[in-house]
């Protein structure tokens, strides 16, 4: 791909993203509404489609107010970073065979990267509010991010070993025999637990938990500054999904389909079970959160990590 089309791609990514995020909104309590038998969005044009648009005036005409005793600068900039590391996580996702902005052997590091960055955006918002409890949920996120960041991490590595590469383009590559959800289960468990963490979504969204911290990190945040929050809270769903795709069900892989279609339907079916889980599992406490990681993760992560190993020396004679 010719610099011009890896730029041109790469808008149509962002584009894709943001306009995925916004419809994700609508969709998520729409499929709510079905699984909890109740009512979602039904006003606004066809199933409320058009409850989307509406949620997006009102955010957009609201007062951009920043209190008096918050640190400015840091205030504003916080929304911004978690987009930005989000988006470029993106950046690493092979979509197909030749769809992809980068293709690096570091593409893997890269996106832990990325997701790494994301935790400065809530904890500088909940520290410049200058509001107790949004700093408590700075604090919370900070510890639920860096502490599951870890068991992210050394899911990945049984992946890497049986690839033999950080490209995520050789992964998929890798699974054309035999999809690594299969070799790799604990691996996929322990990962699809830690992005739920790391993006902060139900059960664990304990950084922003309404009945304790009010709206936690982002209590003091309105309008188009908690519109980027939500933003980057759906972009990270979505990522979180394309990662999984990619590393545990053989990416765009699949017959008959075209390579990009494989691929979004299995995003698509990941983030269904998402909402799934925001529909049918109650938010534990915070210490339960952190002995879930430390006490359960960890272990399991360790665990894979020796089993794979040995298999692939066993394998190799």
């Amino acid at each position: 791909m010719s610099e011009l089309g890896t730029i041109t791609f790469g808008l149509l990514i962002i584009l894709a993203a943001v306009g995925g995020a916004a419809v994700l909104t609508w969709f998520e309590r729409r499929l709510l509404g079905i699984w909890q038998d109740r009512y979602g969005p039904n006003r606004l044009g066809p199933l409320g489609a058009f409850q989307v648009l509406a949620d997006m005036l009102k955010l957009l005409t609201k007062d951009d107010w920043v209190p008096p005793f918050a640190d400015r600068l840091v205030f504003v900039f916080a929304p911004t970073a978690i987009v930005v590391a989000m988006m470029l996580g993106f950046a690493v996702v092979p979509f197909g065979p030749e769809l992809y902005v980068l293709d690096i052997n570091i593409g893997l590091l890269f996106f832990l990267g990325m997701t790494s960055l994301a935790v400065y955006s809530v904890l500088l918002g909940g520290l410049a509010s200058n509001n107790k409890y949004a700093l408590l949920g700075g604090l919370r996120s900070a510890a639920q991010m860096v502490s599951y960041e870890v068991f992210m991490g050394l899911s990945l590595m049984g992946v890497v070993m049986l690839t033999g590469s950080f490209s995520m383009r050789a992964i998929v590559e890798a699974q054309q025999d035999l999809w690594y959800c299969i070799p790799q289960v604990l691996g996929l468990f322990t990962f699809m637990i830690a992005g739920i963490a790391e993006s902060h979504r139900l059960p664990f969204d304990l950084p922003e938990a309404e009945h304790e911290l009010t709206a936690g990190f982002h209590t003091e945040y309105g309008g188009m500054k908690f519109a980027m929050f939500m933003l980057g809270e759906y972009l990270g769903l979505i990522l979180i999904s394309c990662m999984i795709t990619t590393l545990f069900f053989g990416g765009w892989l699949g017959p008959v389909l075209p390579p990009l279609v494989w691929f979004c339907l299995k995003v698509f079916a990941l983030i269904c079970f998402f909402v799934l889980l925001r529909a049918a599992i109650p938010r534990p406490r915070y210490d339960q959160l952190m002995s879930l990681g430390w006490k359960v993760m960890l272990p399991l992560t360790l665990f894979n990590l020796l089993l794979t190993g040995a298999v692939a020396l066993w394998m190799e004679g």
